[in-house]
């Protein structure tokens, strides 16, 4: 669906801006200029532990979070029947996960070879369940709806052994959610045994998106918004503080999705936030942050052109070689370190993707799907 409207006034800049910065990095990790290059700190960990590219995932998937909130309040309090809205909602889950599908297909559409599980397919499915969850209940059954989770979770990963092995383990593809995955995850596995998108996995994720609408209302509540920016700040700090104690019997692991990790993470991104409100929206400081907004206006728009132009920047050979080989190679020769060759690629990708963002932006169209 295409709006050609303005963007609601009075709407929440900093989010904007966080959305955008958060795609727009997603887009350069995803995209290195060589993947045999890159820093230490653009790449995921291997397993348990944390970078900061870890991080923007989750971030985004809060962010989704929140924007439920400040879309959904409106139409609850305008009298929308919530049974239309259910039917948006699935609709739009629908068609996320679609995208989803069609990506890893594309190019070459190989049936055998597909992979169900996915990025998008896991924001459509936290979308659906917290959309749901939002109609449906108050913010103190959120809270606990969300603790009860990532308790079930932590305790089925810790105490239900791994069939076949005989006792509980968290190690790569020989743990519980794996294991579910391997049983019920139709196509094939991101890592052959295991999936950093399956199923079982996509119920803490399901919490992260939680933590957001939390943090959507509160930001819409009737308190001071010097209120708002103290308690999301000193929320997101205890967060942040507790999930990195829990870590200590239950690691932060993206690739698992671990309880520790959705706190440690919606921590870090409720205080991001309210950092980003104090300059954004409170003090007015505007300037730089119109990139942001721009991605953001179409974040998953951005992110299916990245998946879709790769296939030019990156795989269609030309004399030998694709682009970003040319890019890296001739950088390389001139004296320049490899790593920085690839990341200056990597922002050179993130620029061109930027353009048909912002001929979509100025032509005011913004595209949801």
């Amino acid at each position: 669906m295409t709006n050609t409207q303005n963007p609601a006034p009075g709407r929440l800049i900093a989010l904007d801006a966080f959305r955008g910065f958060t795609i727009a990095a997603m887009i350069m990790v995803n995209y290195p200029g060589t993947w045999d290059h890159v820093y230490p700190p653009l790449l995921h960990i291997d397993w348990h532990g944390i970078t900061p590219t870890d991080l923007i995932y989750p971030f985004f998937i809060f962010i989704v979070g929140v924007s439920i909130v400040l879309a959904y309040n409106k139409r609850l309090d305008s009298g929308l029947p919530k049974k239309d809205m259910y039917r948006k909602i699935v609709t739009r889950g629908i068609k996320i996960f679609a995208v989803g599908i069609f990506l890893a297909l594309f190019p070459s559409f190989n049936f055998e070879t597909l992979r169900i599980a996915g990025v998008l397919q896991r924001i459509a499915l936290v979308f659906m369940a917290c959309a749901f969850i939002y109609l449906n209940t108050g913010w103190k059954t959120q809270v606990w709806t969300g603790a009860l989770i990532l308790i079930f979770y932590w305790l089925a990963m810790t105490l239900i052994p791994t069939p076949g092995e005989g006792r509980p383990l968290l190690e790569p593809g020989i743990n519980l959610a794996a294991w579910i995955d391997q049983q019920i995850l139709p196509g094939r596995m991101w890592q052959g045994t295991w999936d950093p998108e399956g199923i079982f996995s996509t119920l803490p994720a399901i919490v992260t998106g939680i933590t957001g609408m939390l943090t959507g209302k509160l930001i819409i509540s009737n308190i001071s918004r010097e209120r708002v920016l103290i308690w999301l700040f000193s929320l997101g700090f205890f967060a942040v503080i507790t999930g990195e104690t829990w870590g200590l019997v239950f690691p932060v692991n993206k690739n698992i999705w671990t309880s520790s990790f959705v706190l440690y993470t919606s921590g870090l991104a409720a205080m991001t936030l309210a950092v980003s409100m104090f300059f954004i929206d409170m003090l007015g400081f505007r300037k730089g942050t119109g990139f942001g907004i721009i991605y953001g206006a179409n974040a998953i728009t951005a992110y299916v052109l990245a998946g879709v132009l790769s296939v030019l920047f990156y795989s269609l050979p030309l004399w030998g070689r694709s682009l970003n080989e040319h890019f890296v190679g001739g950088l390389t020769a001139t004296g320049f370190e490899p790593k920085f060759a690839s990341l200056v690629y990597a922002l050179i990708y993130v620029l061109i993707i930027y353009i048909p963002v912002y001929y979509l932006y100025k032509k005011k169209i913004f595209i949801k799907l």
